[in-house]
């Protein structure tokens, strides 16, 4: 737990309605460097909490108007952060206990020994401060997953504009080499008068154009905007286009990809943007993985248990235990500095956590590895 700075002073309310004993209380807790505040009911504590915010409000249970209990609802209400001691008679000790229950850090009896209120309030200022630092450091997690995600999804939209060049450029060269035949024939005549070479020019021109508007809606799909309704999504169109998008770098490689897709078992609700991603990132990881020669690939699909499954298999080096263990925690990679960030699979793994799916890997050291991630086969999640 936090330790307190010698100097650092604590904010405290008394509120208690028999004015002696809670000055005297505060007259001896002002001299263990604790800064007080008094109110002689709940409703002048509440006054003075909106108008200065304490860390501790050590409160009588039993007091005429606003009861103890009342006060606690409303400082829950209201100052959620503040701790709460009660102070109560011996013959309410479970009322206490209820306090505590209902929120309070806790409860002390009647006449209370000075130094063990001090130690109580000293405690609960550090529970405050504790859960002030988590949620400070839950805050920032979040911060950076997202920047993290964001990263990633900058080196897939990297490796997808790669895929997308290789695959436009193929439609513009029959364009251009059907282009060129037909100029050829209206400039020279060779074989104007044979109508079947002209329509069959025309037809690859038309026939790459569409390849060409295929490819660019996928990019449209591809950066459309994050956070869109969810889509009855076909998983075997969708693994078809991304495998489609990154096999130039792996026909580079010499890496066999094979599909195996039960089409039954290929509808699925769900972001197609996100499943894109984590298919390319998983799709990119065994791509490192597997050997310059004879490297294989291999995605399939069933379903299981109200889910659809995906697995990518390679024929890769294998991870050792200690390593598949903790694949998926944030900058933890075994590449070397100018191929890996540590981020893809921690980026995987946040994307089926938040699309309610699963993600299993199995491994063994030489032989390869295989991810397998599963989806809901409906619509489970919670509407916001």
């Amino acid at each position: 737990m936090t330790q307190l700075k010698c100097d650092e002073q604590i904010q405290v309310l008394l509120v208690d309605d028999e004015a002696p004993y809670r000055q005297t209380l505060a007259r001896r807790l002002e001299r263990r460097n604790m800064a007080i505040l008094q109110a002689g009911s709940g409703e002048a504590g509440l006054a003075i909490l909106a108008d200065t915010p304490v860390d501790v409000v050590v409160l009588d249970m039993k007091m005429p108007g606003m009861s103890g209990m009342d006060t606690l609802a409303e400082l829950k209400r209201y100052y959620p952060d503040t701790a709460v001691i009660f102070l109560t008679g011996n013959a309410a000790v479970a009322d206490g206990v209820e306090g505590i229950k209902a929120g309070a850090f806790d409860y002390l009896v009647k006449p209370v020994e000075i130094d063990h209120l001090a130690g109580k309030i000293r405690q609960a200022k550090q529970m405050k401060d504790l859960e002030a630092a988590r949620m400070e450091d839950a805050v920032f997690r979040r911060r950076l997953e997202k920047r993290m995600i964001h990263t990633q999804r900058l080196a897939s939209l990297g490796t997808m504009s790669t895929g997308i060049a290789h695959e436009i450029n193929n439609p513009l060269a029959v364009i251009k080499e059907s282009a060129g035949f037909m100029r050829h024939v209206l400039e020279t005549g060779e074989g104007f008068t044979d109508k079947d070479l002209v329509f069959m020019g025309l037809e690859k021109i038309e026939k790459s154009i569409d390849r060409a508007k295929r490819i660019t809606h996928q990019l449209l799909g591809y950066v459309r905007k994050q956070g869109g309704a969810l889509t009855q999504t076909d998983l075997v169109s969708l693994v078809d286009d991304t495998i489609a998008l990154v096999y130039p770098g792996m026909a580079s490689k010499g890496v066999d990809v094979t599909a195996e897709l039960d089409p039954s078992a290929g509808i699925v609700t769900t972001d197609p943007f996100q499943v894109r991603q984590v298919l390319i990132n998983l799709l990119e990881n065994a791509l490192d993985a597997v050997p310059e020669t004879g490297g294989k690939i291999c995605v399939c699909s069933g379903k299981k248990e109200g889910m659809v499954c995906l697995k990518i298999e390679d024929n890769g080096h294998g991870m050792t235990p200690d390593v598949r263990n903790r694949i998926f925690d944030p900058f933890y990679t075994t590449k070397s500095g100018d191929r890996g960030t540590g981020l893809g699979l921690f980026v995987v793994h946040r994307i089926v956590d938040n699309l309610k799916g699963t993600i299993e890997v199995t491994s063994t050291p030489g032989k390869g590895s295989c991810f397998t991630v599963c989806l809901p086969e409906t619509d489970n999640f919670e509407k916001a």
